[in-house]
């Protein structure tokens, strides 16, 4: 099949156009090249077997033109980082919510290439789902609040039963989880996801939404300080300064290796006839002290994290997928550890520039928070 991917330059786009590609599809990717992120050119990475354009999803000509004999779309394309979509609003909901609304007017008003789509993917994100999931000894699951500004401030880092107040354990978030949107980003996300399952019910294309939690790997920048902490985190040991742990460290997190996350898009091709939300992790949470420190050992480096004491108001405790759901309907199975896809990554940053400038994104975020 003929697949249309895009923000296909991308550390996601890139990786999956490789696997469609070794899988015998065609692959066309549609990207602005950002200069945030490639520097405002072609990266080298991407697949010579592709044919690439230039187009920017928020305008109409760009996809009418690469819409032509396409069955598939694997939709991309978007502004990402939490933080700085605090302070970017208008600029994440521009680029993530309207260059999705605009696939689906176009596709409204051509039904010459709608009738031609035999399947959209897009990616939605775990930041919808704000704080993770929980079991109370008194009350069973529980899907607390955002932990407020006042708990924070006191160094009480856990989320609380909002029922008796005791500490909880944290499990697996099934996709039946209320979504929270505490970040810019997140709203995005979700509504990116609302349009697609919405108008893939009213056009009749079946439409996959994945909600990736926190992916990693090989081609995440690590000169970008607003992308994963896996990133940031070598960056920063590359560059002999300690990794920056807000909180206690002890914060678990689902990180999935990029090439397992490029394998749910293969699958979403495979399955043409399904529809639904998914989420895609390794359903093994780790937390960032266990990050740092298992950077640090493959970098032979005795670099230990520091802990600033400080907290970020809306970042959540824990989060980590239930996959049961994607395994059951998309044979779905995560093949890479932790450990041997940050070796993965290490290896790829040997050949990387690496800036550090998470001080200088942290400056920028505090300034423009007022904080």
């Amino acid at each position: 099949m003929k697949i249309l991917i895009t923000g296909g330059a991308g550390f996601i786009g890139s990786h999956t156009a490789d696997l469609l590609i070794e899988n015998g599809h065609q692959v066309r990717v549609m990207d602005i090249f950002d200069r945030q992120i490639h520097q405002g050119k072609r990266p080298e990475y991407l697949n010579k077997k592709c044919e690439v354009v230039e187009g920017d999803v928020r305008n109409a000509d760009a996809w009418k033109k690469n819409l032509a004999g396409i069955d598939v779309i694997i939709h991309l394309a978007a502004r990402t980082g939490i933080g700085q979509s605090m302070y970017e609003p208008a600029s994440y909901s521009d680029h993530n919510i309207n260059g999705t609304a605009m696939l689906y007017d176009v596709l409204l008003k051509n039904p010459d290439l709608k009738k031609g789509i035999k399947k959209i993917v897009v990616a939605s994100s775990k930041t919808v789902y704000g704080e993770g999931a929980y079991r109370c000894k008194s009350h069973g699951t529980v899907y607390p609040e955002t932990r407020s500004i006042e708990q924070l401030k006191k160094g009480d880092w856990e989320a609380h039963c909002p029922q008796c107040g005791e500490p909880m354990e944290p499990i697996g978030i099934k996709e039946e989880k209320p979504p929270q949107t505490p970040s810019v980003y997140g709203m995005t996300k979700f509504a990116t996801e609302r349009l697609a399952v919405m108008f893939g019910e009213a056009l009749s294309i079946p439409t996959i939404a994945f909600r990736w939690f926190s992916a990693y790997g090989p081609r995440q920048s690590l000169s970008n300080p607003y992308t994963g902490v896996c990133s940031i985190f070598l960056s920063r040991l590359k560059n002999r300064n300690q990794p920056v742990i807000f909180e206690d460290g002890k914060q678990l997190r689902d990180y999935v290796f990029i090439k397992d996350v490029a394998k749910s898009n293969l699958l979403a091709v495979k399955h043409l006839e399904r529809s639904g939300v998914y989420n895609i992790g390794s359903g093994k949470p780790a937390d960032l002290v266990e990050v740092s420190d298992t950077l640090a050992e493959l970098l032979g480096s005795d670099i230990r994290p520091k802990f600033n004491g400080e907290f970020r108001a809306g970042d959540t405790r824990h989060d980590y997928a239930d996959i049961s759901k994607a395994k059951r309907d998309l044979g779905f199975k995560p093949d890479w550890s932790l450990k041997d896809g940050l070796r993965q990554l290490i290896d790829w940053g040997e050949t990387q520039k690496a800036e550090d400038r998470f001080l200088e994104a942290e400056r920028e975020r505090k300034e423009k928070l007022g904080r």
